[in-house]
């Protein structure tokens, strides 16, 4: 899938904090969370099924998690000797529940069998999301004691990931912390989310004199959206918080925002002008969860000493920024 825009470089590191392996280094979570960590001075080592543009700073090694086995990553970790792994890799998107069972669920197993047995322990950072919990009526904020039931296939295959990771924390084969991320926006954004799609067809469909016409599902919900380097920097938090084995964190923004004015919003700071058009069952596929989320971020604030700090306006405009300067390269991992 391709992605809307890149993400810049980050400045230059001091190497004194370690090394940190970052599966799915090449999506668009996943190079927020290197470039933070490399301005936190981790040395960065990025694995993914592809090679793809990375900082030229960054080490690459390309490795096909599933098909590889635990084997070639116990091998990795055991050479490397990182002070963490941090798993962002992941589909959202994807057109299948086997894709999805094979990156989030089986992908995960590897993963840990791995981790169990490599003879040198590193954190692990699971990315893990908010859909993997039960749609709360409007008003009731997700926490992380709300119900895990999960309304589609993206929200259970995340589930049984978590669920495997804190089984592991439980046994002592691990050192863990799962971070369950909200709608994740920012420079990058995946052409198979809502926002990705607007800024795609404000840019492909535009003609001069004319508006452009962009072709949306009905817009009725609201949820909760954060921005990409705010959540970059609870992965950096969670590398090194003393209590964070064996938690779920929520990483969100702590509000609920109508999905419409996102998209107003967008079109608006592109400076294009737009006619919307709502085309119930056109536009991109939607999560089908209930139409309001929220999410509480206090456990956030308590166990990582992190808090959202980026409003809809910034990372908006990080989206239309890097959409705008016509980049399309890298596969949209998971956020």
């Amino acid at each position: 899938m391709a992605e809307v825009g890149e993400l810049g470089l980050p400045n230059a590191a001091d190497r004194r904090s370690g090394r940190v392996v970052v599966l799915g280094a090449t999506g668009f979570v996943g190079r927020h969370v290197g470039g933070a960590l490399e301005q936190a001075g981790y040395e960065i080592l990025a694995v993914a099924r592809h090679p793809r543009k990375t900082p030229a700073s960054w080490r690459f090694h390309p490795m096909d998690l599933v098909d590889a086995g635990p084997g070639a990553l116990v091998e990795l970790i055991d050479r490397e000797r990182p002070v963490a792994v941090v798993n962002a890799a992941g589909e959202v998107w994807s057109r299948t529940v086997e894709g999805m069972h094979r990156s989030n669920r089986l992908l995960v197993d590897r993963l840990l069998s791995a981790l169990a047995v490599s003879g040198h322990r590193a954190r692990l950072v699971q990315l893990g999301s908010v859909h993997e919990y039960a749609p709360q009526p409007r008003g009731v904020w997700l926490t992380e004691s709300s119900p895990e039931e999960p309304a589609t296939d993206y929200g259970r295959t995340k589930l049984h990931g978590t669920r495997a990771v804190l089984r592991a924390v439980e046994t002592g084969a691990v050192d863990a912390v799962v971070l369950r991320l909200s709608n994740v926006i920012g420079a990058g954004t995946p052409r198979g989310s809502l926002l990705g799609q607007v800024a795609a067809q404000l840019l492909d469909r535009a003609v001069r004199g004319r508006p452009a016409q962009v072709r949306v599902s009905p817009l009725r919900s609201s949820r909760d959206f954060v921005d990409a380097q705010d959540v970059s920097w609870a992965v950096v938090a969670a590398v090194g918080a003393a209590d964070g084995r064996g938690r779920v964190v929520n990483i969100a923004s702590g509000a609920s925002q109508p999905v419409r004015d996102m998209v107003d919003l967008l079109i608006s700071i592109s400076g294009r002008p737009a006619r919307l058009v709502e085309l119930p069952g056109t536009g991109p596929r939607s999560l089908p969860d209930a139409d309001w989320m929220a999410v509480d971020v206090l456990a956030a604030r308590t166990v990582l000493g992190w808090e959202p700090r980026r409003t809809p306006r910034d990372m908006v405009e990080d989206l239309w920024r890097a959409a705008a300067a016509g980049q399309h390269d890298g596969p949209a991992a998971d956020g």
